[in-house]
């Protein structure tokens, strides 16, 4: 085993596309992943289930689902009775906001991170094609990456946690041929923010547009089946 398969790394799961290539992108940089998911109440908590089988379809050993109901809150269409948007991308953050939650996420996965001795967090955050959502831009995560090596024993006693950001300056048609040349099935991911039923998912949120506008103009086949 060389040095550089030992270093450890914790990947924030959520079960989509995104984080589906990020967490396959971390093992093919060398590092030995654990990964995190968060069942907070969303309305498409169907995600949870396909974080479970990316995990074991890339023999992912340490997987974590972390409960945290964040339905208490409310405020966003995916943890409250607010209906998701169907009308396509505008130029607000839209309804699909979930307050502060990659703030939240990434704080989660910090601690995480540190009682594995980990350095290295990857998440999926993309400012490309995207909903617009302020805490997926590359300002944010910097000003995390230094905030949690203030908060934190590992950082303050000097070794930093790297956050990783793999998909930040790509096209979903970029992350659709990423998803195909690393062998990934797009199936395994999902996307949807308002589950049909039938296993289906909508087509028409903004999750799905993205993801379909993505593969269409990557001209690989999208094994996801629609509603829509």
């Amino acid at each position: 085993m060389t040095g550089n398969s030992k270093r450890k790394a914790v990947v924030l799961l959520s079960g989509g596309l995104d984080s589906m290539v990020t967490a396959r992108l971390a093992q093919e940089q060398g590092f030995d992943v654990a990964a995190l998911t968060i069942d907070y109440g969303q309305r498409h908590v169907r995600e949870v289930a396909a974080a479970r089988l990316i995990a074991q379809q890339l023999g992912i050993m340490r997987h974590t689902v972390l409960a945290l109901d964040l339905r208490s809150f409310g405020g966003s269409a995916l943890t409250a009775e607010i209906a998701v948007p169907k009308g396509g991308l505008g130029a607000d953050i839209p309804a699909t906001y979930v307050p502060a939650r990659n703030l939240v996420f990434l704080s989660l996965t910090t601690a995480f991170a540190e009682t594995l001795e980990a350095r290295a967090i990857f998440i999926g955050v993309n400012a490309v094609d995207y909903s617009g959502y302020p805490d997926c831009r590359p300002e944010f995560i910097k000003s995390f990456a230094e905030t949690a090596r203030l908060g934190t024993k590992q950082g303050v006693e000097g070794a930093p946690f790297a956050v990783h950001t793999p998909l930040q300056h790509m096209s979903k048609a970029d992350i659709a041929a990423e998803c195909a040349r690393l062998g990934l099935d797009p199936a395994w991911s999902w996307s949807c923010y308002d589950p049909q039923s039938g296993g289906l998912a909508c087509g028409l949120c903004d999750s799905c547009r993205l993801r379909k506008k993505g593969f269409a103009a990557s001209g690989i086949k999208d094994t996801t089946r629609y509603a829509g």
